[in-house]
């Protein structure tokens, strides 16, 4: 029986299940409490641990020249649960990291159930934990309950900054007409487990696109209560019809572009717009439409995407739907480790500090739960190179946003990890013969040279530190 006082975690999404393994991986033991099914929430429809709640996939895995996939290579590097669980569940889609939802949850629950120094208690945290509860991570996300987020505004006088997320429709493969559809990745770009056909295209005229466009514009939407009215959405995930009505080719420019896709019925015909289906399960039998997140009424839904070439006669195992996301004031509010100034026994990972997308909320919650490790045991916290892709979002998330601009005040947003974040290089990218690159070879040249600093300041701050990479 261990001697060591438990950390607690309240929520167990993907940044609370993630902290909560690596806490145990480092030999301290963890109380994990998810408020499911004792109390739901909007979004969630089961009671397993690192559910997903809409897309499901985390992205590109690319950990050369894309910042997300050089992330999923560092947390892999750090044991991360949430990679591991998502590698073994994984369904073909193109070079991105995609799962079977249900069996990535279910592995993620069975690990941690398994494990012996997991603890998991169901029910909801009403408000600020107990006092005798000396370290605590908080990773409620954008669905925290009202009582607890009530409370976090109350100890530290903000006023919640918050946004709306929305969910995209699910589509059954069987009625997906695949005598217009076809299978394609962009740019036939083979991914895990992929080969380069793992996406379905349905494809437009300009004729249909005009209409759709019209419908979505005119279509019946999700109304908002008073409280609701004024809050932003998270440009990452606009509802079409809010991208539909800040310009009419937005759509055709964001995921419905035709671009890297041939229809081969009709290869001398490019297509003016295009829809993509992405496998949503291992069985192949669910396929999710890719960036169309909406709140638009059901009744409305159906009519309008069943207007896509090839969905006419489309089935939906789930439909679209919208929920409220809140985030801290992370910068004035969390120190470097991620602590609550206002109160230090309280950490905060996942996407109430600020950080946006499956991938960084799982990233964020592996190293609060290994500051929070670290510190029970005893151990120098060592600050991560913000070269790193962990680095550069913790950075951001704790205060390397701008403060301010010539106009005014420049409020905090939630953010995906991007080269952006990273710190500039120290010199130029150049060709082999030495002369200046240009144009997308100088880009990609770029993106290499940071992927490689980061993986080697990596490799140095794991060396330095006391803690060893956690293994499952």
């Amino acid at each position: 029986m261990s001697t060591i006082e438990p950390i607690h975690v309240i929520g167990g999404g993907l940044a609370g299940s993630e902290a909560a393994w690596q806490i145990a991986q480092a030999g301290v033991p963890v109380i994990l409490h998810e408020m499911r099914p004792v109390r739901g929430t909007d979004a969630h429809k089961t009671e397993g641990l690192a559910e997903l709640v809409c897309s499901n996939s985390f992205r590109s895995d690319d950990a050369e020249t894309n910042a997300v996939g050089l992330l999923h290579q560092e947390m892999r590097r750090l044991g991360s649960l949430i990679m591991a669980k998502g590698d073994a569940n994984q369904v073909p889609a193109g070079g991105a990291l995609a799962v079977d939802r249900d069996g990535f949850s279910d592995a993620v629950t069975a690990a941690l159930e398994a494990h012996p120094l997991v603890t998991i208690e169901r029910g909801e945290i009403g408000g600020i934990p107990p006092e005798e509860w000396s370290s605590v991570i908080v990773a409620t996300g954008p669905l925290t309950s009202p009582a607890l987020a009530e409370a976090i505004l109350g100890l530290t006088g903000e006023t919640s900054l918050a946004f709306f997320d929305a969910i995209a429709p699910i589509v059954y493969r069987e009625s997906i007409n695949m005598d217009i559809a076809w299978f394609q990745s962009r740019y036939d770009k083979v991914g895990p487990g992929g080969t380069g056909k793992d996406y379905i295209n349905c494809p437009m005229t300009r004729e249909q696109y005009e209409a759709f466009i019209d419908a979505l514009i005119e279509g019946d939407k999700t109304e908002f209560k008073e409280w609701e009215a004024n809050t932003p959405y998270f440009d990452g995930c606009l509802p079409i019809e809010v991208m539909a009505e800040r310009g009419r080719e937005t759509l055709r420019h964001g995921p419905m572009k035709p671009v890297g896709l041939t229809n081969p019925r009709d290869p001398d015909v490019k297509a003016y717009a295009i829809v993509q289906l992405r496998q949503d399960n291992a069985l192949g039998t669910l396929f999710n439409m890719v960036g169309f997140q909406t709140k638009l009424k059901y009744g409305a839904q159906t009519g309008i995407l069943r207007m896509i070439p090839g969905l006419e006669n489309a089935e939906f195992a789930r439909l679209g739907g919208i929920h409220r996301n809140t985030y801290l004031n992370s910068p004035k509010l969390l120190d470097p480790t991620l602590r609550l100034k206002a109160m230090p026994r309280l950490r905060f990972a996942g996407q109430i500090t600020g950080c946006e997308g499956y991938v960084e909320s799982a990233a964020v919650g592996l190293m609060t739960g290994r500051f929070a490790a670290a510190e029970r045991l005893g151990r120098p916290i060592q600050p991560l190179p913000h070269t790193t892709a962990l680095g550069a979002l913790i950075n951001h998330i704790t205060g390397g946003h701008i403060e301010t601009i010539d106009e005014g005040p420049r409020s905090f947003q939630p953010m995906n990890v991007n080269f952006g974040l990273f710190p500039p290089l120290d010199v130029a990218p150049k060709a082999e013969d030495g002369k200046r690159l240009r144009g997308a070879a100088k880009t990609m040249a770029k993106k290499k040279m940071l992927t490689d600093r980061a993986r080697e300041d990596l490799t140095a701050w794991m060396a330095a530190g006391e803690m060893p990479a956690a293994a499952e």
